[in-house]
């Protein structure tokens, strides 16, 4: 069962308070996600780092409920 839009958004919003997150379903069927993350959590680390944080934001939900998800973050503009 695919994961609704709505849960995924929650799932980060719980991770980076505060955050800016656009949440676009790429494929239109509620399985393959693009979230795009701005936040201050990601300021100074490397983006690899910043992706294993929203990975682990997920709760192994990825490769189950979230079969694709291309992730794109940012710290907000001073």
């Amino acid at each position: 069962m695919p994961m609704p839009v709505d849960e995924l958004h929650a799932h980060l919003a719980d991770a980076f308070p505060g955050a800016e997150i656009a949440i676009d379903d790429l494929a239109g069927d509620g399985d393959h996600y693009r979230a795009r993350i701005v936040s201050e959590a990601f300021r100074g680390l490397p983006r690899v780092r910043q992706h294993q944080l929203v990975y682990a934001a997920l709760k192994g939900k990825m490769g189950g409920e979230l079969h694709a998800l291309a992730v794109e973050t940012s710290t907000p503009e001073a």
